[in-house]
Order: C-alpha cells, then structure tokens, then sequence
C-alpha cells in the first residue's frame, strides 16, 4: 500500500511529535529523580555532621562505627590506604570542615578521608565555601558523592574525638541511584531525527531518480516503459510518462510507416517513369526526367533517415570515439576527397607536488581511455558524415580534428574558402532549409538538421563558430 505526499507529511509530523514528547518525559523524569537523589544525600550529609558532632546514633541507612585502634593509628598518620580492609580503595581525597570560620584553631575541625575504588572527588568548591555552614558542606560533600557512581566509605574525626567510618551507600551510593535516562532520551531523539530525514531523503530521492532517468532518456536510451516506487504522486507522473512516451512513439512510428509506404508506392510509378524517360531519344530531356526522379525519392529517402533518427532505435553503447572518426575521414580520403584529420594532442595532466622536488610532475591521459563514450555509433557516424558533406559543399575542403575533456567530447569540421557566415549557416538548421549553392549541389536540406538532433540525443549541441579560413562546426557530446 503507497500514501500520498499529504498522508507522509501527516505520519512525519506525528512521528516527529510523538518522539518528542516520549523524549521530553524521559528527560525531565530523570531529571526529577536525580534531583531527589541528590536532595536526599545532601540532607543524609546534615544528619552524618550532627551524628558526628554529639555522637548521636545514625538513621537507617547509614552505618557510623569507630575504627579499631591500628586504623585508628594509620589514621593519624594519614595512611588511609593502609588500613586492614580498604587495600582496594586506592583513592584518597583529604579535605577538613571547619565549624568555625573565625576560629581555625579551636580545635572544632571535621577531618575526613573519602576512599573510593575509582577516582579522587573535586571537592575544592567545597572546601573554599566561606559563606557556608559545617552542616552545608558536609551536605554538599555528600550529594557530590551521589552526583558519580561510586561506594565511597569516609573516615571522619570531629574535633580531637576518636576516628569514625562512615558507610552510606544505600542513600548515596552508585545502587542507590535511579535510572539515569537522560542519555536514552537524546539517543531516542537523535534516532527518530534519523529515521524521519532518511524517511523524507527517500521519498525525495525516488523523484529525484526518476527525473535523472528521465534526463538521460534520449543519450542513454531508456526503457519502453518506466517503474518507481515511492508516494501516490510519483506513481501518477510515472504513469503520465508513460502514456506520453507510449503515444510519441506511436505517432512517430505511425509516421515511418507512413514514409515507408509513400516510398515504397511510389518506387514503382518511379521505375516506369525511369524506364518510359530511357526510350526518350532527346538526352537532355531524359536526363532532366530521370534526374526529377531521383530527386523525388531521395528527398522521400532523406525524410525517411530524418524520422529514424527522432525515433533513436539505435541502443547507445561505449565506443571509441577516436576510431570513428578516423575510419570516417579514411573513408573519404579512399574516395579522393580532401578530407584531413587533425593531429590529437595527448591532454597534459598536472601532477602534486614532492616532498623531495618543488616542481610538479607532468603526465598525460591514455588516448583510449580519454575517448570513450556511451553513443550510438551509426548516428555519429551519419551526423559527422552530414556535417563533413556540408563543408565539401560551401568549402575547398574539410578539416576534422578532436576535442574532449572528463565531462564532454567535441568534434571539430572546419571547412575551408567558405563565404556563408555564422548566422548564415545556423539558418539552414531547419528543416529544408538549403544554402545559395541549391543548383549545384546535392541535398534536401536535412543534414544539418539530423546532426542537430543526433547531438541533442547525446546530450550534447550543434554549435557553429568562425574559424581562420572558414566556418568551423562544433559537434559536443557529453561523454558519461
């Protein structure tokens, strides 16, 4: 089952909300939890500095016991990690609570040592805190431990009193923690972000696949019909497509056929006239009735080679571009025409510089690799074959030469002795349009035109420029 555009938009739109949402609890619910853990342990660090100071007996939850009297000894000389018993907490973090800021030496002084099995707490912040309390910064130290996940055992003295360990890691501890679902929630975000841009990236691509397709249909040839998948719409102007290139063909295909059997009906009242005109003993008159049929079925023919050309049954293919136009120009020059081809210049490639040399290096392309092309070569070859014949006409002689980089490949036919200019020239690219030349030449006015369309079918253009001795017709390709 496809949806159209609108009922995408819709899916998006409340798969975009509903991961949202679904992220925003997640987050804020952590969040709440967190924050009550941390309150909890910062009110758990008040009651271990009141328990510590009147020797009170601890809530549930927290163990306060003195230290036998050889930990006590370590202790005093601060060597907490040799104490029996904490060998795997290699951590220490020092740090003394005063309860009276302006007296220091009175002897009112909370030492404590946090041995953890992990790290040393930044308590720094705590320590420097003048404008807090003894019971605040105990607090603080507390939810501190609760703020990393740890089972952080802490060894106090109040004052000169005896050594004390003070065990609550089932309110701060690291098992004492919620569910930490912060991170999911942006991980949930982040993967619904990504499913709804690959979602749209998809449905954007198929249209975007499709139009490419379609573009290369006429260089690359295409299917007789096309298939997408993607939304309702694209399956309507796929469809549409289709009915329209089904029915161009049928119209041109009908128009073949049509010029097939005109040429066919007339071949035979063209053979008797042929035959009446050879039992006419005035030669000139026969010459001129034979030479009125030729005429009239080569214009039939050369209307003919027009529409096979617009309907492009030839499959493209990679060929190699250098060697038909080489045996094209032999060709002519076997028939003693004075057709030349143009030394190809290998295409200069500029090298990186070395670490060793500042100069770049230089190389060139290979000249089989550089041109290749995907074409049709029967239509190259009548198009550059055209253009060759159009230089004969209105020029002493004809001059190829080949041009191409990464993206596009020209052939060059420059006549020579021309007197038609540019605008001259691009006018006899209609459709029977012939130049000043009409009496002594041969033609129907149609080979510009066939070039013109066999260019276009290979994504190229027909363009015409002046050249030092002549006119200089510009075949371009595109060469992908």
């Amino acid at each position: 089952m496809t949806l159209r555009l609108r009922s995408f938009g819709w899916v998006w739109t409340l798969s975009a909300f509903a991961a949202g949402m679904l992220a925003t609890v997640l987050w804020f619910t952590s969040a709440q939890a967190w924050n009550r853990f941390q309150t909890q342990a910062f009110v758990a660090g008040f009651t271990v500095y009141e328990d510590l100071r009147t020797g009170m007996a601890p809530p549930p939850g927290l163990l306060i016991n003195p230290l036998p009297a050889k930990a006590a000894a370590l202790a005093d000389r601060g060597e907490f990690q040799q104490m029996p018993g904490f060998s795997d907490r290699r951590f220490v973090t020092n740090l003394s609570i005063l309860t009276d800021s302006s007296a220091p030496l009175s002897g009112r002084e909370l030492t404590l040592a946090v041995l953890s099995d992990r790290l040393v707490y930044p308590v720094s912040d705590i320590v420097s805190g003048n404008d807090q309390t003894g019971p605040e910064k105990m607090g603080n130290l507390t939810r501190l431990l609760a703020t990393y996940c740890s089972e952080p055992i802490l060894i106090a003295q109040f004052g000169r009193g005896v050594w004390q360990q003070v065990d609550g890691t089932e309110i701060w501890g690291c098992k004492a923690a919620p569910i930490d679902l912060r991170l999911p929630a942006i991980l949930l975000g982040i993967v619904a972000l990504a499913a709804l841009l690959t979602s749209v990236g998809n449905v954007s691509d198929s249209f975007t696949r499709f139009a490419q397709a379609l573009g290369d249909r006429k260089r690359r040839g295409g299917p007789q019909s096309y298939d997408a998948d993607g939304p309702e719409e694209l399956r309507d102007i796929v469809a549409a497509v289709n009915d329209h290139l089904e029915a161009e063909r049928a119209q041109l295909e009908k128009r073949a056929i049509v010029l097939s059997g005109v040429s066919h009906d007339l071949g035979t009242p063209a053979t008797r006239v042929r035959l009446r005109a050879a039992l006419i003993d005035d030669a000139e008159l026969r010459e001129k009735l034979e030479a009125d049929v030729d005429q009239m079925t080569g214009m039939i023919e050369s209307v003919l080679t027009y529409t096979r050309s617009e309907l492009s049954v030839e499959e493209p293919r990679q060929i190699s571009l250098t060697s038909l136009v080489e045996s094209l120009v032999a060709d002519y020059q076997d028939m003693n025409l004075p057709v030349s081809l143009k030394a190809i210049e290998p295409v200069a490639v500029e090298g990186a510089p070395s670490l060793f040399m500042s100069r770049r290096g230089h190389g060139s392309l290979p000249e089989t690799r550089r041109i290749l092309v995907m074409g049709r070569p029967i239509s190259l070859r009548r198009a550059l074959s055209n253009l060759i014949d159009n230089a004969l006409k209105y020029g002493r002689r004809a001059e190829v030469e080949l041009e191409t980089d990464a993206q596009s490949a020209t052939i060059i036919v420059e006549d020579k002795g021309t007197d038609l200019s540019v605008d001259d020239i691009e006018a006899l690219l209609a459709p029977f349009q012939r130049g000043s030349n009409i009496g002594s030449s041969d033609g129907f006015g149609l080979g510009l035109t066939i070039a013109r369309t066999v260019a276009e079918q290979h994504g190229g253009s027909l363009s015409f420029e002046a050249g030092d001795q002549g006119l200089r017709a510009c075949l371009q390709i595109t060469r992908q």
